[in-house]
């Protein structure tokens, strides 16, 4: 299989011709952008919103073992103060991510979302 040519391989080709050329303005350009291509790979922390909503996918985890039972988002939003202040959508799109990592069971019943502790 054929490697794949990145950007930082392109920036230090560009570079190799524009130092044998002199081209000091090229040279500090494509090292620039070689080291903005570094800090972007070693940017691995999570961003505040990210941090929030796990937090708040704990949350929704723990309101829906607290419920007991197949509950729907709206019941699930009642069911908690803390989720109150979010749209359907949000914790709608946070159960996603609990239903995708196996904790969460998703059922659909006459075209109702229904979720539960998975088993």
């Amino acid at each position: 299989m054929e490697k794949r040519i990145t950007k930082r391989d392109n920036y230090n080709e560009i570079l190799a011709i524009v130092t044998e050329l002199g081209r000091t303005d090229l040279i500090d350009f494509c090292n620039h952008e070689i080291e903005l291509l570094s800090r972007r790979a070693n940017r691995t922390s999570l961003t505040k919103t990210q941090k929030e909503n796990l937090e708040l996918v704990e949350v929704i985890y723990n309101t829906v073992a607290e419920i007991a039972r197949p509950a729907t988002i709206a019941e699930i939003t009642e069911a908690n103060e803390a989720l109150k202040d979010f749209s359907n959508q949000k914790i709608s799109a946070l159960l996603k991510k609990l239903v995708d990592s196996e904790r969460v069971v998703k059922v659909v019943e006459k075209g109702k979302a229904y979720f539960s502790i998975a088993e």
